[in-house]
């Protein structure tokens, strides 16, 4: 006889046993109807999108798909099953990885192996998709051997399951459960709602808004209260909450929500050094967001869902401290005052300027002190120098906070000093919220809460860690972690107000966005659909296409003289390829240019352009992917056909980024870091051959880090920096190439000349690292790039030039452009000083403006700096001081082409602390 076991869900994560309650009464009924299901062990609940398509299931059966329980180990234990031969099914979709390999997991059944390194995507033949693992099991009587048990334990990842039936050996179904089915019995309590007798107050936008925001916490029971301080925040329809996801992703454009305009990566970005420019990119990202949230809502009953929300994961503001980071892409570069020049930038445009309402919310990520190793990032714990802490990993944080007044700080998965930081009271309380006054929400970057269990042992329990990150500053959990606070307060691990502190900060973020109040009040609430993508957009992803490109190295060849030049070979993978344009992190982009296509539609019809792969970015490390003889005379001998040869190699994203285990299997490559930044051997050697050919060759380099070329550099005639460069990344290379546009793009990152200038990659002190502090001999200086006109640079003065540690400098000089054509220049202002009595950088960036400047004319350039830019970090003292003695600020287009020197002198009497005492006990 069939029957279903009905469990009503409370809960979407939890760590703690499991009560299964009866079948309903309208459900069919027999003797074995009160099975009792327990779930034991470390697991949470994940759900996926709900339009996520369920390949092998029906409309009605892919919800049970979509959720999953999932966890290093836990076990599933059914009693009261009959004796006898009982057939297991257990029910897997995979919806969170993308390739075989990457979740690998065994299941046994009272001791007998149901399955052995099982990967779902393997046995489906692909994600999303439907498969089983079926088994017969001899189940014993229970009063000798106990019930049924099933256990599943992680080989890769964390073990899973979304259905689980058992049928008797006639074929009756005795158990037919599903993950979600599972529940806490607990939690009845939890779900109680409050009684309140005074007037809602929350819906009207004429009250205070923290009158309102306290108004609706007291409605809501505690289980509503931890649900919304999860990412996915469901509904309350008894309130009239809508349901919400805070995670959405715009590093370079909306990101994972369909078409989209898609700028260059976020460190192409940076290589523009036009801080108005990344503005308006943060200004048409949120119109987009705003377009799709609205178009989301408005057919969804107000409800949202993942990457269709307001609240962007974005700018990640980690310092790009060694080049074998794979995320290092995601970010703006090496310098702390370029990255919260950019982050600020940023943030102001996607936000608005709206009194009281945010256009969309930013979220400055990763907090703080992280960048790789990837695959440690679960587990690592920096320790790096005191003055490296301060001078270094946060004031990009800080400048985002009191500068951009960003919404939002991601806290990252690693440890500082032993304490996780999505559980360090000393980043998210003591420096964040009482140092800086950050008023937004905190959020764990995705499952970093369960990392403070699994990851750091930093606690003893899931619902110990989701209490250390409450109580030290984390307000919203990525992940289910947060479901074990029910627990946690049952055990008195936490009180409910501790709570109610996290859920505050979550609902202020709704608040601001506007999402409770009556859209005629809201000023974005009309945008529609048809402001996504639109031309004026598109023409802004070109613009900042042609500002991120670097001229690394130019002896005559470029521009290209089309008058001479009749016919191209185009060589190289990543000329015709899309994914190398989108980087990571991306949206799709809809009418994508690759750079082949951009150099076929500048060269024009008149120029033949012909194209071949040559050959892979990468070996792979088992040779199946060598090149054969006839693809590399391929590449030869269009090389020997052509006037000119443009290579378009370097990497991408698919072997550099987040945390994977996709490019493993490449030379160079792993976990998604790099273990070697030179051009991969493959390439040099494809490169050598078509230099043999004689013809001039053009190496346009791809990559979201910076590469060691050194037999380039002295063999190539010209070297162009593309990076990732957005959907018409194309057509600005060809533009550049051909001389329509006169590149002044700078580089955000020193790039080195070998892997050995590098110290070890788990070493978090800075020393020996970046322009400030390297003291070998850079093969492309941070701030380099080349143009086809010239820059001199005179008269350099002060307004003064005795100030104290309060004063403003303000710099003047004068910028004229000598050459044959118009063009921009990147004016750097850095400074030293001269005589410290502390270790200090090589040179520090405290300046630095684009402008552009005709042929023949001059531009008197004069910029204000802060004398607290040249602050250090004093470790007697625990705080920000500027030193007295003498500076010199440095001027010129490159960290190392300096053409200015002018000295000025801070006063003894005005010694100063920047920012108000910090106390290090927590570190």
């Amino acid at each position: 006889m069939n029957m279903r076991i009905v469990i009503p869900v409370l809960l979407l994560a939890f760590n703690t046993l499991i009560w299964v309650a009866p079948a309903r009464a309208d459900d069919e009924t027999c003797a074995s109807c009160d099975h009792l299901v327990q779930a034991s062990g470390q697991f949470e609940h994940y759900k996926s999108a709900d339009d996520m398509q369920i390949q092998g299931a029906t409309p009605n059966e892919a919800a049970a798909f979509r959720e999953e329980v999932n966890g290093d180990h836990f076990t599933i234990t059914i009693s009261r099953l009959p004796a006898g031969k009982l057939t297991v099914t257990i029910g897997e979709a995979e919806t969170f990885f993308q390739h075989p390999g990457e979740r690998v997991f065994d299941v046994t059944c009272d001791g007998t192996t149901l399955a052995k390194n099982f990967d779902i995507v393997a046995a489906a033949g692909s994600p999303n998709k439907v498969c089983t693992i079926t088994a017969q099991v001899n189940h014993a009587p229970e009063t000798n051997h106990g019930p049924l048990t099933l256990t599943f334990s992680a080989v890769k990842n964390r073990a899973k399951f979304n259905t689980l039936e058992i049928r008797d050996a006639s074929g009756n179904s005795l158990v037919s459960m599903n993950a979600a089915d599972l529940a806490d019995p607990l939690t009845a309590a939890a779900n109680k709602p409050p009684v309140v007798n005074s007037p809602a107050i929350w819906k009207n936008p004429s009250k205070p808004m923290d009158d309102r925001i306290h108004d609706l916490m007291s409605r809501m029971s505690l289980a509503e209260k931890v649900g919304q301080i999860r990412n996915t925040a469901p509904g309350i329809p008894r309130l009239g909450v809508p349901a919400y996801d805070y995670w959405s992703e715009a590093l370079h454009g909306v990101g994972f929500a369909g078409v989209a305009t898609v700028f260059p990566q976020a460190i192409g970005n940076a290589a523009t050094w036009d801080t108005p420019l990344l503005k308006s990119v943060g200004d048409v990202i949120s119109t987009e967001a705003r377009a799709k949230f609205n178009d989301y809502a408005n057919h969804h009953n107000g409800d949202s869902k993942r990457f269709y929300c307001l609240t962007f994961w974005s700018p990640n503001v980690n310092i790009f401290r060694d080049p074998r980071w794979g995320r290092g892409q995601e970010t703006y570069g090496e310098d702390p005052f370029l990255t919260g020049s950019f982050a600020v930038a940023f943030i102001d445009g996607l936000q608005g300027n709206d009194p009281k309402y945010m256009k969309a919310m930013g979220c400055a990520k990763h907090y703080a002190v992280h960048s790789g190793p990837e695959p440690l990032r679960h587990e690592f714990n920096a320790t790096p120098p005191e003055r490296d802490i301060y001078e270094t990993y946060l004031p990009q944080f800080e400048m985002a906070v009191r500068q951009g007044h960003v919404g939002g700080v991601m806290g990252a998965y690693s440890a500082l000093d032993g304490v996780p930081c999505c559980a360090n009271y000393f980043l998210l309380t003591d420096i964040l919220r009482k140092q800086w006054g950050f008023d937004g929400y905190i959020v764990s970057d995705c499952d970093a809460v369960h990392d403070i269990f699994s990851g750091h042992h930093f606690a003893d329990s899931l619902p110990a860690a989701s209490s250390a990150a409450v109580k030290a500053g984390c307000d919203i959990c990525c992940g289910g972690s947060y479901n074990s606070l029910l627990k946690a307060v049952q055990e008195k691990l936490i009180t409910e107000p501790e709570v109610d502190g996290a859920l505050y900060y979550a609902l202020k973020t709704r608040f601001r966005l506007g999402l409770f109040d009556p859209p005629q009040d809201v000023p974005w609430s009309n945008v529609g659909i048809d402001q996504n993508d639109t031309p004026d957009h598109e023409a802004l992803a070109l613009k900042a296409a042609e500002e991120s490109m670097v001229l690394l190295k130019n002896n005559g060849l470029l521009p290209l003289n089309r008058h001479r030049i009749k016919r191209i070979a185009v060589i190289g993978e990543n000329a015709d390829s899309v994914p190398v344009l989108v980087g990571n992190y991306n949206g799709t982009p809809a009418r994508p240019v690759t750079i082949l296509e951009g150099i076929k539609a500048v060269a024009g019809p008149d120029i033949r352009v012909t194209y071949s792969r040559g050959g892979p970015l990468a070996l792979a490390k088992d040779n199946s992917n060598t090149p054969t003889p006839e693809t590399t005379a391929q590449a030869v001998a269009d090389a020997k056909a052509a006037d000119v040869v443009i290579y378009v190699g370097g990497i991408n994203a698919q072997l550099e980024g987040e945390e994977s285990r996709k490019a493993n299997a490449y030379i160079g490559f792993y976990g998604g870091d790099r273990t070697q930044i030179e051009l991969p051997s493959v390439q040099v050697q494809l490169l050598r051959a078509l230099h043999a050919t004689g013809k001039p060759i053009v190496f346009v380099n791809c990559s979201g880090s910076a590469m060691a070329m050194p037999w380039e550099d002295r063999h190539l005639p010209a070297i162009l920096q593309a990076w990732y460069p957005g959907e018409q990344g194309g057509r600005a290379v060809g533009e550049v190439l051909f001389g329509a546009v006169n590149p002044a793009g700078r580089l955000p990152v020193t790039f080195y000349r070998s892997t050995a200038d590098l110290p070890d990659f788990e070493d978090y002190s800075m020393a020996n690292r970046t322009y400030r502090y390297f003291k070998g001999n850079p093969l492309y200086a941070f701030g380099h790039g080349l143009s086809y006109t010239r820059f001199i640079y005179r008269n350099g003065a002060l307004d003064q030039p005795r100030l104290t540690a309060g004063d403003t400098l303000k710099v003047s000089f004068d910028l004229r452009n000598s050459g044959a054509r118009d063009g921009d220049e990147v004016a750097q202002v850095y400074f030293r000083h001269v005589k410290s009595a502390v270790p200090q950088p090589n040179m520090a960036l405290c300046g630095f403006t684009r402008i552009h400047i005709a042929k023949g004319d001059t531009a008197r350039i004069t910029m204000d700096i802060p004398v607290e830019r040249f602050r250090y970090w004093d470790t007697a003292a625990k705080q920000y001081v500027v030193e007295p003695g003498k500076y010199q600020l440095l001027i010129g287009g490159s960290s190392d082409k300096i053409r200015l020197r002018v000295p000025f002198e801070v006063a003894a009497a005005g010694a100063a602390k920047a920012v108000g005492q910090t106390h290090l006990a927590s570190r």
